[in-house]
């Protein structure tokens, strides 16, 4: 089985850090950027951490959002 990579959170993990986000209701009109689910914006952060890249080089394909939505 291959190791997990540093930047995944596991479900206890998750179940630890989402009761600290606000909940934030979409707003209908004028709803801003384009929604990425908290738990991918998570991933993204660590992965920046932990690989020490820039924001604006964060992987599209991984599924993070844009280094714009990280933060």
């Amino acid at each position: 089985m291959a190791r997990p990579k540093p930047w995944d959170v596991d479900d206890a993990l998750w179940a630890v850090v989402e009761p600290l986000l606000p909940k934030v209701e979409r707003r209908a009109r004028h709803p801003g950027r384009k929604w990425h689910p908290d738990r991918l914006v998570f991933q993204g952060i660590l992965f920046v951490l932990h690989t020490g890249i820039s924001w604006e080089h964060l992987p599209q394909e991984l599924g993070f959002g844009s280094g714009m939505t990280c933060w």
